[in-house]
């Protein structure tokens, strides 16, 4: 049995939550740089060139890439034979947020009820998804999301009738209604089967993959393909305005169903995908 100690876990999160919030990775930009470079809008060209720009300031400057440092958003892997000690992980999890978003001047978004709505001050509560898995390290992500592209965001329960062009249908229906609101360009996470809950949590986890990695399945990854492809010819285009890069990447998840149902979420991220992990 391993132990680690919630300080260590603190310190983290704390660390993720700046780097999540004021780089972004690798993978992004150069897709962007991609993006540019497919481009034919001029408008649409001039909008990918200050992303970039504003990128590489937020780094420079250690500021924040969008003035909306959205919800904390925490996957976290916990290796069975680990020992958390020193208090609780949950806690240390929020604290560590807490005192991320403190440190780093990010905005600070939550407010502690839904019909209340009195900020919290401090970003917190984090949403933070557990799950068990063999060995004796805690793999941590720290996936802020903003709520232009989480408000457009949505979940349908299908039925196995309307099968995989129902699907097609509903993921380019939520893109094309989202419009300008989401940021675009967007990368667009699909949760396919589970149950209700399932769904969206595999959408949101699959925005955690990196930038155009195909799905493992061969019949998945030509559905990523063919989606991204439509997508790009709704004419959205950067930031709404028009072109041919309305989407970066289509990352779909799947997990078994019930016989009865066809459950589908799509979860949209602005162009400033933002997650950073570590293993502890």
């Amino acid at each position: 049995m391993r132990e680690i100690q919630v300080n260590e876990i603190i310190d983290a999160v704390e660390k993720l939550s700046l780097s999540a919030n004021q780089r972004l990775n690798p993978d992004v930009y150069q897709a962007l740089q991609a993006g540019l470079a497919r481009e034919e809008s001029q408008i649409g060209k001039d909008v990918l060139q200050k992303l970039l720009l504003n990128a590489q300031v937020a780094q420079e400057k250690g500021m924040a890439l969008c003035q909306d440092t959205g919800m904390a958003v925490i996957f976290c892997e916990l290796g069975q034979n680990v020992h958390v000690s020193g208090g609780d992980l949950s806690a240390a999890i929020n604290e560590g947020v807490r005192r991320g978003y403190r440190s780093g001047y990010l905005r600070n978004s939550m407010v502690n009820d839904p019909l209340e709505r009195v900020n919290t001050g401090d970003n917190t509560p984090a949403v933070i998804h557990y799950e068990v898995v063999p060995g004796e390290k805690i793999k941590i992500t720290v996936a802020p999301k903003g709520f232009g592209s989480e408000n457009s965001s949505a979940l349908v329960m299908l039925t196995p009738a309307d099968g995989e062009e129902g699907v097609k249908q509903f993921v380019l229906s939520v893109v094309e209604k989202a419009g300008a609101n989401s940021c675009p360009p967007l990368v667009v996470g699909v949760g396919l089967g589970g149950s209700m809950e399932k769904a969206a949590l595999l959408a949101k986890h699959a925005l955690c993959r990196s930038v155009g990695v195909p799905n493992e399945n061969e019949k998945i990854a030509a559905l990523e393909k063919e989606l991204l492809n439509s997508i790009n010819k709704l004419g959205i285009g950067p930031a709404g305005l028009g072109g041919r890069v309305t989407a970066l990447a289509v990352h779909i998840e799947t997990f078994p169903t019930h016989i009865a149902g066809l459950p589908v979420a799509v979860n949209l991220s602005c162009h400033a995908l933002r997650h950073a992990e570590i293993i502890l």
